[in-house]
């Protein structure tokens, strides 16, 4: 469905304009979940760049993108790429949203799972904890 739908909304739409820049974060969602995580990243990497464009490095749906783009990374076994990026985008989260907004709580929890992935337990245990 993505697959259609997307060139579909890049034509209508232009390239970084919001309904565009959901469309493709869906199509790399899609990708991912599928264990396509080559041809999910590209698609991740250009949704971020658009949406620092389009909506500012502080927009909520910046820092969802840069999440998802991680998440990607770690699914691609690229371990230190996605936990230099989460570190990243928790602190951001943090700093824009809040310690307890649902967005910063995912990037903590995502956060914890790349450094167990990573053989860093102790770490995970302090994002674990919230600390």
């Amino acid at each position: 469905m993505h697959i259609l739908a997307f060139p579909l909304f890049e034509w209508l739409h232009g390239d970084d304009e919001p309904k565009t820049l959901e469309s493709r974060n869906k199509l790399a969602a899609s990708h991912l979940a599928a264990g396509r995580t080559s041809e999910a990243i590209p698609l991740y990497e250009r949704t971020l760049t658009d949406c620092n464009w389009a909506l500012g490095a502080d927009h909520p749906n910046t820092l969802r993108s840069r999440n998802n783009l991680a998440m990607s990374y770690l699914a691609a076994g690229r371990k230190a790429q996605a936990i230099r990026l989460l570190e990243r985008t928790l602190a951001d989260c943090e700093r824009v949203l809040g310690a307890d907004h649902s967005d910063t709580v995912t990037s903590r929890n995502n956060l914890a799972m790349a450094y167990r992935a990573a053989d860093r337990t102790a770490k995970a245990v302090l994002m674990e904890r919230g600390a």
